[in-house]
């Protein structure tokens, strides 16, 4: 679990540098402009994290359910082998999908206005500057995104529905305590990752507005990756100890 945490980890903090730090300095700056190369790695960055984030939080499901479901296969179900194959799966999925659509994207004829209503290279955003019907590749876009998103979500259902199955069918309290604690860590992470990506990829265009996308980007780019640590830290028992003590700490001070 925590080998597959910290490839989460490392996923979510490339995921916010590659949207944040040129959207600080476009802001302080005020020069709110990206080369072609510069958007196409934003892009790629962006949708390889997605993309492999998706199927990681599928193969941390099928973890948490082998374990919980199946405790005396676990070591040979989830070997160091197994979790290695899931990873390079996860980052080698995610960057096929990602090259396919970045290459697509910069490929497509512009002949519109060469401003981006969003505050990254967000290949939906694009679209709409194209200068050709691409109702296709919009179709592509819905496809791929049923098979990184829609797909591992159906998978993590299913994981879920049997563990929580398995648990109500515990008669050890501590171990249904402990079984709940490990899951709603895994599914608040869950939530937070896919209900902003599904609202905004699973829509169509006709139904989308610029500025809610760019809202719910916010989520997906900064918040969710910010609040993923935290999340999976309060499951620590020294970590809301130090927390106790020094917030704590603060109010005493305070008062």
């Amino acid at each position: 679990m925590y080998f597959l945490l910290s490839q989460l980890s490392l996923m979510d903090l490339m995921d916010v540098s590659t949207t944040v730090p040129k959207m600080a300095f476009n802001f302080l700056s005020g020069q709110k402009s990206i080369s072609i190369i510069g958007c196409g790695v934003q892009s790629f960055f962006f949708l390889t994290m997605a993309g492999s984030e998706g199927l990681l939080l599928a193969s941390m499901a099928y973890d948490r359910f082998v374990a919980i479901c199946h405790p005396l296969h676990y070591p040979v179900r989830m070997s160091k082998m197994m979790c290695l194959k899931m990873i390079i799966g996860s980052w080698t999925l995610g960057s096929i999908n990602s090259l396919a659509h970045t290459a697509y994207a910069l490929h497509i004829p512009y002949c519109h206005s060469r401003s981006i209503n969003h505050f990254f290279c967000d290949v939906p955003a694009m679209l709409p500057l194209a200068c050709m019907d691409t109702w296709v590749y919009e179709y592509m876009v819905f496809v791929s995104t049923s098979l990184f998103l829609l797909f591992p979500f159906l998978g993590i259902t299913a994981s879920y529905g049997r563990i929580l199955f398995a648990v109500f069918h515990m008669r050890s309290k501590e171990g249904k305590k402990k079984a709940f604690t490990t899951c709603s860590t895994h599914l608040t992470v869950v939530t937070f990752y896919y209900a902003p990506f599904v609202y905004t990829y699973l829509r169509p265009r006709s139904l989308r507005s610029p500025t809610e996308d760019k809202i719910l980007a916010v989520f997906y780019t900064i918040l969710t990756p910010m609040l993923n640590p935290i999340i999976y830290s309060l499951r620590n028992k020294e970590v809301l100890g130090a927390m106790t003590r020094v917030f704590g700490t603060f109010s005493s001070t305070k008062t």
